[in-house]
């Protein structure tokens, strides 16, 4: 394999295991949140009854579809992510060339995210789908689970029908992604090389973490 292929698996990897690790981290928590919004009187109660009653694997009901769901989106985004910094990044140096290089990372998050969504969105839209199916009665069914329900879709509207609603959603990932990886990036760039920093916003940064310091 080349060099190329070898840094887009490892990217691909990293992503997706820190996804399925942030994924199972934060399962209890978000497990307790729910029971609490339908059930139980208050946090404490719900964490001692959960376990006692239920055992304590209970706390990761249903994450595993979370895990599955999670792993390719992030997965992805990682891996595209580099590629296009690549594209975008090729000659910028970020010591003198900060707003380049800062639009650079957004251009790159944005774009990662609008590709990685290209192959995640029938997944997610065959989700919804099924999500709405689900709350009909047995016989009323139209779909019996993911995959028939890709299956069914494709053959009523072929392709496209897999990408229903993709302009919409491609948009909003697009902004959330340049924001989420264009900051993080050039916000962690500054902080190990803080020089790339423009003088002016390197002491307003300064001067915002000083104030917030005890």
């Amino acid at each position: 394999m080349t060099d190329a292929v070898v840094s887009f698996a490892k990217d691909f990897l990293a992503g997706g295991v820190a996804a399925a690790i942030s994924k199972m981290a934060v399962a209890p928590i978000k497990r307790v949140k729910l029971l609490l919004q339908v059930q139980h009187p208050g946090v404490i109660d719900c964490v001692v009854r959960i376990p006692k009653e239920q055992g304590v694997l209970s706390f990761w009901r249903g994450n595993l579809a979370n895990v599955i769901r999670y792993f390719p989106t992030q997965a992805l985004n990682f891996a595209f992510k580099d590629k296009f910094k690549q594209i975008f990044l090729g000659g910028v140096d970020k010591r003198t060339q900060f707003w380049r290089y800062f639009a650079g990372n957004l251009a790159s998050g944005g774009a990662a995210g609008a590709t990685s969504l290209c192959f995640v969105y029938p997944v997610d839209f065959a989700r919804t789908r099924l999500a709405a199916d689900v709350g009909k009665a047995g016989a009323e069914r139209e779909f019996r689970g993911l995959g028939d329900c890709l299956v069914k879709i494709y053959k009523s509207d072929v392709i496209k029908g897999l990408y229903q609603g993709f302009n919409v959603s491609v948009q909003g990932i697009i902004i959330y992604q340049a924001a989420y990886f264009g900051i993080y990036d050039t916000i962690l760039e500054a902080i190990d090389t803080p020089y790339t920093l423009p003088c002016s916003l390197h002491s307003l940064c300064m001067k915002k973490i000083l104030t917030c310091t005890p």
